[in-house]
């Protein structure tokens, strides 16, 4: 009885700390640091990514084995009967022969117009190339993943407001049930008090589901199942924003040297380009050394099998020299189709830079009005609170309406929402220009 108390003891013990563990596991706050090396981890677009790089890297390396000789064995058994020609001693027979063929063959191209250095060049551009687009793949999920999270934190804060104007108008409420009931005011101050409530409750609940709609978006950019909890850490305002310099040319000029996109396209002009020299190749003459090993046997012969492999071994060696000469205007044609896509590379490349200095600029503007805007929405907010405290006040002496009160208390959420909003701009923007000039995002 004694051991069985021990054990059950020990099962409830070990059952306790296995919820204790995953009530933990459950609570996790994720900071951005965790959602950024967590998407990058799992994100299905960047593995898309990294896959076709290693698919260029293969080719790479087939690219090069094509310049290796092949070899190739072969092995046949024969049967005929009748009149006809010796495989192996090449005499006119007429008889049932069995004969065995066995041979090893090779090939190497010694020259084919510089067309495989150049389809290895070409494949290593492309690995680069690839690299460069995965890199973009990760920018990209990073800067998604932001915005999500300051968008989640501000529905989050979003909440707060909302819940903490129900809660003051439900106290409104009641104060005006009672003055109603005083005989203080009319009917329709108390009703506009209650109509004014039911508006604060509708927007806690618009708020939840919103910043519920931000959460399965973060979510799904993290790949994390529908079902799983996710809680996010919040963010302490950082007062240097407001007064932080920015030098526009060096945040441009640092821009085009680090972001992957404005390499990638530099490097797709250079992949055209070889692809134009692989193309100008085929005008160009191939020549080939080819070599066999072969042996047969042959059953009109008197010899054993094995001697007759050997009395059959023969070798040979030879040059092929294949000189194009009209192959129907292929290579002309592929010549101006590689000439033509550089021309579409090195516009592809204006269009990127143009797209990399429109997101730049608008990230330095919004980053620029969004300090101003901080500074005038938190006096704003300030002056709002106090304006509403104070209404509250007059309110509760009877001097104020409840119309008036509810004008007051609407000016005040505004400039709540108008304060973090401009706060969680201010952060994105500002932070997006680190990013964008090679800089970690820290919050």
């Amino acid at each position: 009885m004694k051991q069985f108390i021990i054990i059950a003891g020990i099962i409830f013990a070990h059952f306790g700390f296995s919820q204790e563990v995953e009530n933990q596991a459950e609570s996790k706050i994720w900071s951005l640091e965790d959602c950024i090396t967590y998407a990058i981890e799992n994100n299905i677009t960047l593995k898309d990514a990294e896959i076709n790089t290693s698919i260029s890297e293969v080719d790479y390396k087939t690219a090069k084995s094509a310049k290796l000789p092949n070899l190739f064995g072969s092995a046949s058994q024969n049967f005929s009967s009748g009149t006809t020609i010796d495989p192996i001693t090449s005499d006119y027979v007429s008889d049932q022969i069995h004969s065995t063929n066995l041979g090893l063959n090779s090939s190497v191209t010694l020259f084919q117009g510089n067309q495989l250095s150049n389809q290895i060049k070409q494949n290593k551009l492309l690995i680069e190339q690839n690299s460069l687009l995965a890199q973009e793949a990760k920018n990209n999920i990073v800067i998604n993943i932001l915005e999500s999270y300051l968008q989640t934190l501000f529905s989050k804060e979003g909440i707060t407001i909302a819940q903490n104007n129900l809660n003051a108008s439900e106290k409104e409420v009641l104060r005006a049930k009672s003055r109603l009931e005083a005989g203080t005011i009319a009917l329709s101050d108390y009703t506009e008090a209650q109509s004014q409530a039911a508006t604060n409750k509708y927007n806690v609940i618009a708020a939840k589901n919103d910043y519920e709609l931000n959460i399965i978006n973060l979510k799904q950019l993290l790949e994390l199942s529908p079902l799983e909890d996710l809680q996010i850490e919040t963010v302490e305002e950082n007062e240097d924003l407001i007064h932080l310099e920015l030098n526009k040319e060096a945040i441009y000029t640092n821009a085009l040297s680090y972001l992957p996109e404005v390499e990638a396209s530099n490097t797709k002009i250079l992949i055209n380009e070889k692809e134009l020299e692989i193309a100008k190749g085929g005008y160009l003459p191939t020549l080939s050394l080819t070599g066999s090993l072969g042996s047969g046997y042959t059953s009109i012969s008197d010899n054993t099998f094995y001697d007759q492999l050997d009395v059959n071994f023969n070798q040979r060696l030879g040059l092929s020299l294949n000189i194009p000469i009209f192959n129907r205007n292929q290579t002309k044609a592929a010549v101006q189709t590689a000439t033509f896509n550089i021309e579409k590379a090195e516009i592809q490349k204006q269009t990127v830079e143009k797209e990399v200095i429109k997101k730049v600029e608008t990230a330095y503007q919004y980053a620029l009005s969004s300090q101003e805007q901080l500074v005038a929405a938190e006096a704003s907010q300030s002056a709002a609170e106090q304006s509403y405290n104070l209404a509250q006040k007059r309110y509760e002496l009877g001097d104020l309406s409840t119309t008036d009160l509810v004008v007051s208390q609407n000016t005040y959420t505004n400039a709540q929402q108008n304060y973090i909003q401009s706060k969680y701009l201010n952060i994105l923007y500002h932070q997006l220009l680190q990013f964008y000039q090679g800089n970690e995002i820290k919050l």
